[in-house]
């Protein structure tokens, strides 16, 4: 079975001049084109054109989908990936909602006559938000965007691998902290070296990228929670130690 490339649209809601274009840029061909010029397209360029909208949702180029379309051999594989990148979003989008409506209730019945409010508990206001990465690709916008595309290269294989070896890096460090090692010793730095080569296999922050990164984790609570669940002062240790190393080799 196939369809025009004027039915297509209607379903997709994607112009039939983004397809024509989609098709210019070796994305999205259709199957055949008729006689009279018209394109078509079968399931296997639905499925295709769903996977491009998917990965528009997440805002990744149109260069970074066809590499991603073109090396890609389970297709089932990667639309679980994008499954699972979408019920996350999902239920950030829902903490987001629950946060916003409970402080509309609380607005509302805190509300006297001289239209004063009252917050129960004003940490609540913030559920949901993402302050780290904003912050991060409002001060940064190339280096998070480069950092977000060779995330989302990653395989759940490589994330997971990644996570393991960051969790025994900061078991490392947390080593060091409890054992009284100085940040500017060699030993810690090394380690730090270690770290910034991490960094940069999504970006190449310079010494005030990098201090500000090291400033990021004692400012932001989840990760400043994360590195102190290992070892309680772990954020501050890696900031100093981090610090040293951008003022000694990125300065």
């Amino acid at each position: 079975m196939a369809w025009s490339i004027a039915e297509v649209a209607r379903m997709s809601g994607v112009t039939s001049r983004t397809l024509r274009h989609y098709d210019e840029v070796g994305l999205l061909a259709p199957a055949w084109i008729g006689s009279n010029g018209h394109r078509y397209y079968e399931e296997a360029g639905l499925l295709r054109l769903q996977q491009i909208l998917l990965m528009r949702e997440l805002d990744l180029g149109l260069r970074e989908i066809r590499a991603v379309l073109d090396s890609q051999v389970d297709q089932v594989a990667v639309l679980r990936e994008h499954h699972r990148r979408l019920l996350r979003e999902r239920n950030r989008l829902e903490t987001l909602a629950r946060t916003v409506g409970r402080t509309i209730a609380e607005l509302e019945e805190g509300k006297d006559g001289n239209d004063m409010t009252k917050i129960n508990r004003p940490e609540n206001l913030f559920e949901g938000f993402e302050p780290a990465e904003a912050e991060v690709r409002e001060r940064w916008p190339q280096e998070w965007e480069q950092s977000r595309r060779a995330r989302e290269a990653m395989t759940a294989e490589d994330q997971e691998r990644w996570q393991r070896e960051v969790t025994a890096q900061m078991i490392r460090f947390a080593e060091f902290m409890v054992a009284g090692t100085p940040v500017a010793d060699p030993a810690v730095q090394a380690e730090v070296d270690v770290h910034y080569q991490g960094v940069c296999r999504f970006w190449t922050p310079n010494a005030v990228g990098y201090q500000g990164l090291a400033q990021t984790y004692v400012d932001d609570p989840q990760f400043r929670a994360n590195y102190d669940k290992i070892a309680d002062g772990l954020a501050g240790y890696l900031r100093d130690a981090m610090a040293v190393y951008a003022e000694a080799r990125l300065s």
